[in-house]
């Protein structure tokens, strides 16, 4: 028997047997291969997502790859066996914000596999076939279902905009830090600095294109062009933000902890720094990164350090949440 899993409330969860939902007009039926765990479902877990941000009970799973089974009227049949990976937010197309493309701002409100909809720690995943990006057909999909994350830093790298011959930098060293030094080193850099509190994962910093590595605490230069900020903490955005030269551009993906003491508004204005942030990825986000993925210039195996079968869901979540540095990206195959 196939089964799912489903957190009933904070801290509760159980298998339960999957049934297939058949896919409507529009829809498509993916058999998933596996589904990534993070931080956020570490929070769905716990109860610690912000209220708003997720609907109990819930079959999470918002990073995941897999394969078109069946499609529903008026979704190209020929999308049936192809290798895909999907966007999680469930824009309505028709607000102001979705018209420009900023789908994870739809002023519809928040919905997004995995979250506030069924997500794919499950045999099959049944979702609007307009989410879904097709992979190549020899695409890898344990790799490609790292592609969700990847996805939310290809568009900071994208507001970012190095341009060849910038020294850039990189602050965290977790999954979404590797996959900005990924697509930061596909920019042809000058220099590509990476810091961290992780001495560690130095070696995969350098396989991944940095040309420097320093760890938090010690001197950091000052006049880098572009700093993409990973590691979610307001001290993390402070070090980004003085790594930087006058005018330089910043980009923060993660999000700290509320009522954190944040960046000095008066040096921002001073120093004329361009400060953007990230929340989800849109669809040329999404786009960029299957482009980049199919071009051979994004590896994600190296990030993965544990596969487990769904049954074992409670165990993933300890390990996601042990502090482990051993424990890097964790998948679950149903």
């Amino acid at each position: 028997m196939s089964s799912a899993v489903v957190v009933e409330a904070p801290g509760e969860h159980r298998l339960v047997a999957h049934e297939p939902r058949d896919p409507g007009p529009g829809e498509a039926l993916v058999r998933v291969h596996a589904a990534g765990i993070c931080g956020s479902d570490r929070e769905v877990y716990q109860g610690n997502r912000p209220e708003g941000y997720v609907r109990y009970p819930l079959v999470p799973g918002h990073e995941w790859s897999g394969t078109v089974g069946a499609v529903g009227a008026g979704v190209p049949s020929a999308l049936v066996g192809r290798k895909v990976v999907g966007e999680g937010f469930r824009n309505c197309q028709v607000c102001d914000r979705c018209h420009a493309g900023e789908t994870t701002l739809c002023g519809a409100g928040y919905e997004e596999t995995g979250f506030t909809q069924p997500g794919a720690m499950a045999p099959t995943l049944t979702l609007p076939a307009r989410l879904l990006h097709v992979l190549p057909d020899d695409a890898d999909l344990t790799a490609a279902a790292l592609l969700e994350p990847a996805a939310c830093i290809a568009a900071a790298a994208l507001k970012a905009n190095a341009r060849p011959g910038e020294r850039v930098a990189v602050v965290g060293t977790g999954t979404l830090g590797m996959f900005a030094v990924q697509f930061l080193r596909a920019t042809s850099p000058a220099e590509l600095l990476v810091v961290g509190t992780r001495g560690d994962r130095e070696a995969l910093s350098r396989q991944y294109g940095a040309t420097d590595f320093r760890t938090k605490g010690g001197p950091l230069p000052d006049d880098f062009d572009v700093v993409i900020e990973t590691a979610g903490s307001a001290d993390a955005a402070r070090t980004s933000a003085a790594l930087l030269r006058r005018g330089g551009r910043l980009v923060l993906t993660g999000i700290p902890a509320a009522g954190a003491d944040g960046l000095d508004p008066t040096d921002l204005v001073v120093r004329q720094l361009e400060v953007h942030t990230v929340f989800g990825a849109p669809p040329d986000a999404w786009a960029h990164t299957v482009r980049v993925f199919a071009a051979g210039l994004l590896d994600p195996l190296p990030l993965v350090t544990h596969e487990l079968p769904l049954t074992e869901f409670a165990q993933a979540i300890e390990l996601v949440g042990a502090g482990d540095p051993k424990v890097g990206k964790v998948l679950l195959h149903p």
